[in-house]
C-alpha cells in the first residue's frame, strides 16, 4: 500500500529523538539534525497543501534552530499561504540576513511585499534578485518586477520588464499574461487577445487567464468567445474567487447580449 512522505519523514524523526546520532555530539548539533528532520517533515506537509500542520511542524524545528535560512524561507513561505503576509515579510527577512545570498528568499520577500501592496519594497526585492549571475530562473523577478509596475501603471516599464523575462523564456505564462494585461490597459484589445491567447495555450489550466482572456473579448465586442472563456475560468476556479469573478462576468454579459 502507498503511503505518503510524510509518513517516512515522521518515522525517520521519532528514530533521530530516540536514538541520537553515534559518536560524540554536542546537544547544538544533535538540535540542528533533529531540526533538519523536522523541517523536512513541515516542507512535506507543505507539499501537500496542508499548512496548518506544516507551520506546527517548522515552528517545532524553529524552537531547535532559529538560525537556519532555509527554514525561515519555508515558514514565510507558509505564512503566505495563510494569508499572513506580515508575518511572511519578517521570516524572509530573517532568511537573508542569515545568508545575505540567498536569492529565492528575496525573490519571496518581493512577493510578500506585493501581497502588501508596497510596490516600493517589492521592487526593491526583485532588483536585487534579477541581476544575481547565479539565480537559475531570473525570468521570474523579471516578470515579477513587470507585474508591480503594471500595477503602479507605469506600463512601459512593465511591458519592458516582460519583454525580458520572454527574452529567456519564450513561453513563460506569466509574462505573457502580463503582457496581455498591459495590452489590455493601454487600449491595444487586438493584441491582448493574442497575448492571452498565447498564455492560455501554455497554461490551460489557469482560470484568472481565461477569466482576463473573457474580459478582452468582450471589449472586442466578441461576445460568444468571451462568454466560453468565462465559463472555463467558472470552471476551473470553481469555490474560488476568480471562479466566482467569472460567474459574475457570465451573468452580467448575458444580462446586456
Amino acid at each position: 500500500m502507498k503511503r505518503s512522505f510524510v509518513f517516512f519523514i515522521s518515522i525517520a524523526i521519532s528514530v533521530l529523538l530516540v536514538f541520537p546520532a553515534c559518536g560524540p555530539k554536542t546537544p547544538t548539533q544533535q538540535n540542528r539534525q533533529q531540526a533538519e528532520a523536522i523541517r523536512e517533515l513541515g516542507e512535506a506537509y507543505m507539499a501537500e497543501g496542508n499548512y496548518t500542520m506544516a507551520l506546527r511542524e517548522l515552528l517545532r524545528a524553529e524552537q531547535l534552530n532559529p538560525n537556519d535560512p532555509y527554514l525561515q524561507n519555508s515558514l514565510g513561505l507558509t505564512y503566505m499561504a495563510r494569508g499572513r503576509h506580515q508575518s511572511a515579510v519578517d521570516h524572509f527577512k530573517r532568511a537573508i540576513a542569515l545568508n545575505p545570498g540567498y536569492s529565492p528568499a528575496k525573490n519571496n520577500l518581493g512577493s510578500a511585499y506585493v501581497a502588501l501592496e508596497d510596490w516600493d519594497k517589492a521592487i526593491e526585492s526583485f532588483e536585487a534578485v534579477k541581476d544575481d549571475l547565479l539565480y537559475a530562473t531570473p525570468f521570474f523577478p523579471l516578470s515579477n518586477l513587470g507585474y508591480v509596475y503594471y500595477r503602479k501603471g507605469e506600463y512601459e516599464k512593465a511591458r519592458a520588464y516582460y519583454r525580458e523575462a520572454l527574452a529567456m523564456e519564450r513561453r513563460f505564462p506569466r509574462a505573457l499574461h502580463g503582457l496581455g494585461l498591459v495590452s489590455l490597459a493601454t487600449g491595444d484589445v487586438d493584441d491582448a487577445i493574442h497575448r492571452l491567447k498565447e498564455a492560455v495555450d501554455t497554461a490551460p489550466n489557469a482560470a484568472n487567464i481565461h477569466l482576463d482572456l473573457g474580459r478582452a473579448y468582450e471589449q472586442a465586442y466578441e461576445y460568444s468567445n468571451a462568454l466560453n472563456a468565462y465559463e472555463k475560468a467558472a470552471s476551473l476556479g470553481k469555490d474560488t474567487r476568480i471562479g466566482d469573478e467569472a460567474e459574475a462576468a457570465m451573468r452580467a454579459l448575458r444580462s446586456k447580449w
